[in-house]
């Protein structure tokens, strides 16, 4: 990309599209297009082709989804699979239409199976069964992907796709049902803590192995993928490091200062067992993972307590 690309970046508000726009200005970028989805409803077919028939981005940066954790997942399935299938297929047909020199969708690791080998290769995907917790969401990626792909095949596209692992950090969601684990826990500690709490009771019994990668870091190796990387396959995006879902309830109460007891409640799902990412192709590619968990969740605690309290009050 040229400083000056027209660089169109899909879902800017949301946590990983606003750090690539974050990435892109720091690289110094100049030319970065954006639409809320008021001013742009990305499952509305015509709303989006005329979009890019007018703006005839360059490059575009897929990082729009429909997101949730585990309750939401299991909530609205149907929810889930129609959303994501209709923005990522509008998007990525209207940008093969309109000339798009390069577009890069961005996934997520549940597309790999549930008892996937660890850590997981970019090659193992389709080889298993899906996780049933998130199997709607993770069937509307794999064909996002997949679309990629054969646009690739068929037309001879430059379209590439990254799987990031689990990621955390500025502008997160924090809503108290329907997010994803590491900012839950940030909002249940904080409250338990305001509140003077004497328990908080997590999810499961704390077993399962997860890997956490810090959104800007992620912002970082898109930009870089861009640059430098041509591909069918998906490129991993993690930093090859995991730890269970106890140790991680112990740092997020630390960083809060939540100092009373920890509670687990085996009757409710845990999830994969296990969650790493093999990242041996983006660090072949040069690129590797910058921020520590311990430094990444106190950076996320100050964007919530600046941000998200901020707002809710």
């Amino acid at each position: 990309m040229e400083k000056e690309s027209k660089i169109f970046v899909a879902g800017h508000r949301g946590m990983v599209g606003s750090a690539i726009v974050r990435e892109l200005r720091r690289q110094g970028y100049t030319n970065i297009i954006t639409r809320t989805h008021a001013e742009l409803d990305l499952t509305d077919q015509r709303a989006v082709e005329e979009f890019f028939a007018t703006e005839r981005p360059e490059y575009v940066f897929l990082a729009a989804a429909k997101v949730g954790g585990i309750v939401a997942n299991s909530e609205a399935p149907a929810d889930f699979m129609y959303v994501n299938m209709m923005l990522e297929m509008n998007v990525i047909n209207s940008a093969w239409r309109n000339g798009c020199r390069k577009l890069e969708f961005l996934g997520s690791s549940c597309i790999y199976p549930r008892m996937a080998p660890q850590p997981m290769p970019e090659s193992c995907l389709l080889t298993s069964s899906l996780e049933q917790t998130n199997e709607a969401y993770a069937l509307a990626k794999i064909s996002g992907l997949k679309y990629c792909e054969y646009l690739n095949r068929q037309y001879g596209t430059d379209y590439i796709s990254v799987m990031p692992t689990n990621l955390y950090g500025p502008n997160d969601n924090y809503h108290p049902t329907h997010s994803h684990v590491l900012p839950a826990l940030i909002r249940r500690f904080h409250e338990a803590k305001v509140a003077g709490a004497p328990s908080v009771t997590c999810w499961g019994d704390g077993s399962p192995l997860r890997e956490f990668l810090y959104v800007d870091d992620l912002a970082n190796l898109c930009v870089f993928l861009m640059n430098n990387y041509s591909g069918n396959e998906t490129v991993n995006a993690g930093t090859g490091k995991e730890l269970t879902i106890r140790e991680l309830t112990e740092i997020v109460a630390e960083t809060v200062g939540y100092e009373g007891e920890i509670l687990w409640d085996t009757e409710k799902p845990n999830g994969t067992p296990r969650k790493l990412l093999d990242v041996s192709k983006a660090t072949a590619l040069g690129w590797t993972a910058r921020t520590e968990l311990r430094d990444g969740v106190r950076m996320a605690y100050e964007d919530f307590l600046t941000n998200t309290m901020r707002a809710e009050r």
